[in-house]
């Protein structure tokens, strides 16, 4: 089998899709970790196993089913971890990761995941996406106020290409947005200030091997809401996104093979694995639907590579100016945001649409599951009591 050609609109995106997924949702870990106690050690296995395993993962899923399939870790389940770390040990939390993902198996091998997915109507579950992906486009809209020029220059290129569909297909929006930034960072001579690494730092990953201790406590305090955020709140993203492109996502194969990763991860020490949304929204903002795949091996092989030099990578990555990264994660999810409010605000379950989305937003979570998993819930009861009428006409 000849390999496709590989355009540079895949490789942008693929590339646009790792600074997202290596600037905040990295700094979450490290924050998350650090208020739990874990060494540096132990936040250098996380990060390379969050990386590397799921990478490998994105790229074999990707090729197999030929969709954009991009794997990481739950963010929510991140933030839980580190409440939890202040009572269990980590060797309970490591338990909890297994029993998490043996779970996950059980749900993806009996096609429980795909019963529950085809039942939820499409709009309440995009309202949800839209709660969650605005705010990446009102961390663009406040970029201005920390560097108007580079800003300013990112935003105009790109709806200055996007205005002329012919431009488009020679010169993708995204490929002009950051090379303009580029441009800009050197004029302003922001480019290699602060990116050496501090003397001693380690350039790879050294991973360890975590065994794991069963107890009550964990199970109870993470197991279920560790299933829920991956399922809930961060495959059903995913799934809708991918849907919404145009793709036919694997339900239960998703399921399962987060739950056969998470098994993985979890003796390296890493939170559970999860299909990615803002990741594979960005992967599909552009292109062709039949192309998409690629893009999402290109972030797979990315994923590993950072993985392996994690140490380097974060400390260049923090040396990028966050308004960068807020531009292009706003910039390149535009038209997914722009999506997910016309699917949810349509003829049917706009109530129950509109819940959710300010559930979402609110980011409040109850009984230590996150706000996204609420948002369907109350947004499903929302229309269950006040648009009943919906039901009957799917």
């Amino acid at each position: 089998m000849m390999w496709p050609q590989v355009p540079a609109n895949e490789m942008i995106n693929a590339f646009v899709a790792f600074l997202f997924a290596a600037s905040a949702p990295v700094a979450i870990i490290l924050a998350a970790g650090t208020r739990g106690g874990l060494s540096e050690a132990d936040l250098a296995s996380w990060i390379f196993a969050a990386f590397a395993v799921n990478g490998a993962l994105s790229i074999g899923m990707s090729i197999a089913y030929r969709q954009p399939l991009a794997f990481f870790w739950t963010i929510p389940g991140t933030v839980l971890v580190g409440a939890a770390l202040q009572s269990l040990s980590l060797a309970e939390v490591i338990g909890a990761y297994v029993m998490t993902a043996v779970l996950l198996l059980v749900l993806g091998l009996t096609g429980w995941v795909r019963a529950v997915m085809d039942r939820i109507p499409m709009p309440i579950v995009m309202g949800m996406v839209a709660g969650v992906f605005v705010e990446f486009g009102l961390d663009w809209i406040r970029a201005f106020t920390t560097d108007f020029v580079l800003v300013a220059a990112m935003t105009v290129t790109f709806f200055a290409l996007t205005a002329v569909p012919r431009a488009q297909k020679l010169f993708p929006p995204m490929i002009g947005v950051l090379l303009v930034a580029l441009m800009v960072l050197l004029l302003q001579e922001n480019v290699g200030t602060g990116v050496a690494t501090p003397e001693g730092t380690p350039i790879f990953a050294a991973p360890a091997i975590y065994w794991p201790q069963f107890s009550v406590a964990a199970a109870l305090e993470l197991v279920v809401p560790l299933a829920i955020t991956v399922i809930a709140a961060q495959n059903a993203q995913g799934i809708v996104i991918l849907r919404g492109a145009g793709h036919k996502p694997p339900v239960d194969a998703i399921t399962t093979a987060c739950g056969g990763a998470s098994l993985a991860t979890a003796m390296l020490g890493s939170v559970s694995t999860c299909l990615t949304g803002p990741s594979n929204a960005i992967l599909v903002s552009s292109g062709r639907v039949e192309r998409h795949w690629i893009a999402a091996v290109l972030l797979g092989v990315l994923a590993i590579l950072f993985g392996v030099f994690a140490p380097l990578v974060t400390s260049l990555l923090l040396a990028t100016p966050a308004a960068l990264l807020s531009t292009l994660a706003g910039l390149a999810l535009l038209r997914t945001l722009q999506a997910a409010f016309q699917t949810s605000f349509g003829n049917t379950f706009s109530l129950g649409a509109l819940v959710a989305f300010l559930v979402t937003l609110a980011g409040i979570p109850v009984l230590n599951i996150g706000a996204p998993f609420w948002a369907l819930v109350f947004g499903m009861l929302a229309s269950f009591l006040l648009e009943r009428d919906a039901f009957s006409k799917r």
